[in-house]
């Protein structure tokens, strides 16, 4: 249940983070994930051995990870690699982006430790987060830019 509870979570963080987003491509994608996460929600509660996709089971299914895989891909192409670690935030979206992120995080720990759940349910939980981090960059890209980790910046000499 923990699991299920911090997945609809992270569907309520994305849902406010599309009140900040304006690009329709952006949209579609975070439209796409939301409903996804119901699927995802929908395979969490109901774990077992068999983890076949049925009548009476919605699975999450190795097309839906492929496709975050290349979402992924397409929008790193269009990013700087990165070259430090990068604090969450930038302008509201992608600030709403990151804490989703985290979330999404918070829902793969809860997932493993659970167990019995469908591998492909676990590795999509991953790469979400892993696309959402990313999705997060090409936002801030257009509000300002990363803000990047400055380490050890408050210590004293």
């Amino acid at each position: 249940m923990a699991a299920i509870g911090d997945v609809d979570e992270a569907n309520s963080a994305i849902g406010v983070a599309l009140l900040h987003v304006a690009d329709a491509d952006t949209r579609a994608m975070l439209g796409r994930i939301q409903n996804e996460l119901f699927d995802l929600g929908a395979d969490l509660a109901t774990p077992g051995e068999d983890f076949a996709p049925g009548e009476m089971a919605l699975r999450i299914v190795p097309d839906q990870i492929a496709r975050l895989e290349r979402e992924i891909d397409a929008m790193n192409a269009k990013l700087e690699p990165l070259r430090s670690f990068i604090l969450p935030g930038g302008g509201a979206a992608s600030a709403h982006l990151h804490l989703a992120r985290a979330t999404v995080r918070r829902a793969e720990r809860s997932a493993v430790a659970a167990g019995g759940i469908n591998p492909a349910a676990l590795q999509y939980i991953n790469r979400l987060s892993d696309h959402i981090f990313v999705l997060a960059r090409l936002v801030a890209r257009d509000e300002g830019g990363d803000t990047l980790w400055q380490p050890g910046q408050t210590r004293s000499a």
